[in-house]
């Protein structure tokens, strides 16, 4: 007896039960995936195989074949080495001698330059059935593959299979028939490119959007009244302050000894003019020191002053009462600064606004009073309303080496001001304009830029 004999199935009522199964769960199928997968795996049930792969055909018969389905496998790897070697060994095959009718191929039906990996990707007996429309379109194939030769009676089952799959993706794909004739389907692509181009004429607002920070309305900005070392941060950041508290204190060290430096240097000169003050009634030559003497004293006294002016200073006192913002104590303390770098400031809670960084590459021309709705991160389900109160001509180049103007914004109910410091996301209104111009500004904008057009 011979091999073919001895693997001969027997098409007894178990596999008329499985193939009837199989049909029906093709035609139960909801979905064009859901059937791929019953094809290439439930098929198992009425004829034996290692492994069946799905392809599906492209523009009628010179299209190219592409792998839908591999069995065994919940999703396709389109990158896969034998994914790219199947669809090059297929669009041979068709190019070379195109495959009609389901029949059988080994590896020497193999193109020379693909037999090498025919023999690393493939069993050595694999059957070619197509999936053949009504109207003799072949819509795609079934590639079996498995050790032992196929038999007639094997081939008719997936062909029967491969029918009910093809009448199956049909219907998924075309699940209502066009009625009409062709002046209809014409008359509808009209309508539909009328309608679009309506669309596109339609007025909206242009907006875009940008990062916003919610800042002190006009804050007392603390800064260094002299130049020194932060010795001692007094009130820590973010607290509540009184007009004339304490807020920081320098190291008044150095200013100090200067200051008692000066108070001596102004004594010596005192008792050296008054010295020369009580000789000049007994000699007449010590006259002529006098002057110079009190202008020496006089000196020394504004040196005395001012000493006493920057050791006064050395402890730097809230200009009015607010809320005290800067970073933190671990950043000041022990920092030299200099005169006039800004510190802290001190704001009204109540008296807030917006900052919005537009960058350049997302400007629209902005008119004060244009509107503004805010997202800010911690309430992102309440959006706030703003008025834009100003908006800067020239850009600016901001932390992270952004470019953008600084637009400031005011909001419309002063009873919702939100925390100072509270970040998200600004939406901007500007001037009316197209959808077209809204959806293709910035390709225009592109190609101008590279065209110079």
């Amino acid at each position: 007896m011979n091999r073919s004999t001895e693997t001969a199935p027997q098409f007894n009522i178990a596999t008329a039960s499985a193939l009837l199964e199989i049909e029906r769960l093709l035609r139960v199928a909801r979905s064009a995936r859901e059937l791929q997968f019953t094809l290439v795996n439930e098929t198992r049930g009425a004829v034996i195989y290692r492994q069946a792969i799905l392809l599906s055909h492209g523009n009628a018969d010179k299209g190219p074949y592409r792998v839908e389905a591999v069995s065994s496998l919940p999703t396709v790897e389109r990158d896969a080495p034998f994914i790219r070697w199947l669809e090059r060994l297929v669009a041979s095959f068709q190019k070379q001698q195109p495959l009609v009718g389901a029949r059988c191929l080994s590896y020497d039906d193999s193109p020379e330059e693909l037999k090498e990996e025919w023999k690393e990707f493939s069993l050595p007996y694999v059957l070619w059935c197509p999936l053949v429309h009504s109207n003799e379109t072949v819509i795609g194939s079934l590639w079996c593959t498995r050790e032992t030769i196929w038999l007639d009676q094997e081939i008719a089952i997936l062909r029967r299979i491969a029918d009910t799959f093809t009448h199956a993706w049909q219907a998924l794909d075309h699940p209502r028939r066009m009625v009409g004739t062709r002046l209809g389907t014409r008359w509808k692509a009209w309508a539909v490119v009328g309608a679009a181009l309506v669309a596109l004429a339609m007025p909206v607002r242009m907006s875009t959007v940008a990062p916003a920070r919610v800042i002190p309305r006009e804050p007392a900005v603390v800064s260094a009244p002299l130049n020194g070392v932060i010795a001692e941060m007094t009130v820590p950041a973010n607290a509540m302050v009184q007009e004339g508290q304490p807020l920081f204190r320098y190291e008044d060290t150095t200013l100090r000894s200067s200051h008692e430096v000066a108070e001596k240097n102004l004594a010596v000169a005192l008792a050296d003019y008054h010295r020369a003050a009580q000789g000049s009634f007994q000699e007449t030559k010590n006259k002529a020191d006098v002057p110079l003497l009190k202008a020496e004293v006089e000196l020394k006294e504004t040196e005395r002053n001012f000493a006493r002016e920057q050791l006064d200073q050395t402890l730097v006192k809230a200009p009015r009462a607010g809320l005290l913002l800067y970073s933190d104590k671990s950043d000041w303390i022990g920092k030299p600064v200099v005169v006039g770098e800004r510190i802290m400031e001190v704001a009204d809670p109540a008296q807030v606004e917006l900052r919005v960084n537009l960058p350049v590459s997302d400007a629209i021309v902005l008119r004060e009073g244009a509107p503004v709705t805010v997202f800010l991160d911690a309430q992102p389900l309440e959006p706030l309303a703003a008025t834009v109160t100003h908006a800067s001509y020239h850009a600016e180049v901001l932390p992270g080496n952004l470019l953008a103007y600084r637009i400031t914004a005011t909001f419309t109910d002063p009873t919702q001001a939100p925390r100072i410091g509270w970040q998200g996301t600004a939406k901007v209104y500007g001037e009316s304009t197209s959808v077209f111009f809204l959806l293709f500004r910035r390709p225009i904008s592109a190609a101008r830029q590279f065209t110079g057009l």
